[in-house]
Parts: structure tokens; sequence; C-alpha cells
């Protein structure tokens, strides 16, 4: 059995989660209720989309976006922690954003955001040095050959 580079498989998942993201936000613009209260109220949710509120949005989709290439070329003990912290505010978010009276498709895509960036933090928790070594070392000698 081989054992899996985290870091490839944490792309991936950071990958996963923010296609989540934006599909369920592409989808929301897609209710009559949401574009209507867009138009006539400048925001949703009681949430007024002003341009502070845009740029906390863009901040908090970027974490995942980042995360995309970080857990790729970090090294192992900022990778653990940018992963950890990451997951966790994502996490956090996500989960905080339940209580605002969500639609079905968005506590749908919610729940598996939760769920993917949860388990990222356990998996980056898990994550052992040792581990990390010896898969970078059985790559240096998979290129060598």
């Amino acid at each position: 059995m081989t054992t899996k580079d985290r870091r490839t498989i944490l792309s991936t998942l950071w990958i996963f989660v923010t296609l989540n993201y934006l599909y369920c936000d592409v989808l929301s613009l897609m209710s009559p209720e949401m574009l209507n209260s867009l138009i006539t109220t400048g925001g949703a949710g009681g949430i007024t989309m002003d341009e502070p509120t845009l740029l906390g949005a863009a901040i908090l989709l970027e974490i995942s976006i980042l995360l995309v290439l970080l857990s790729r070329v970090l090294t192992y003990k900022t990778n653990r922690w940018a992963n950890i912290i990451g997951g966790s505010i994502k996490t956090l978010v996500m989960a905080g954003t339940l209580f605002m009276g969500a639609s079905l498709h968005y506590i749908f895509f919610a729940i598996i955001e939760i769920a993917t960036t949860s388990f990222i933090v356990w998996y980056a928790w898990t994550w052992t040095e040792s581990e990390d070594t010896k898969i970078r070392e059985a790559n240096d000698v998979q290129t060598a050959t």
C-alpha cells in the first residue's frame, strides 16, 4: 500500500470545497428572491452588499483559493498550520451562516462545505512530520529514476 501525499490531497480538498462555494453562490443568484433583494435593497439576508462587505467576502474566499497552492508548496509545519487555521476559519464561518435563514440548496452546500473543511482540519492535525519526510524521500527517489 502506498501512502498518499497529504499535500496533494489537501490541495485537492481545497479545490473541491472552493467549487462548492462558487456553485452555491451561482445557484443563489438564480433565485428570484435573492435577485430581487439585491436589486431593490442592495443586499440580501440583512447584509448590505457594499464595498467593505464584498471585500470581506473576497478575502474569505481567497483563503480557500490560496490554500490550493499553499498546500503544495509550503514546508511541512507551516503547511499543516495553514490548513488547520484556514479550515477552522472556513468551518466556523459556514456554520455561522446556517443561522441566517438559508435556503435548501444553501444548506445542502453548507453541509458539504462544513464536512470538507472539518475533514481538512482533522487531516492536517493528524499529519506527522515523519510521514511527510517519507513521502518526500519516496518522491525524490522516484524522480531520480
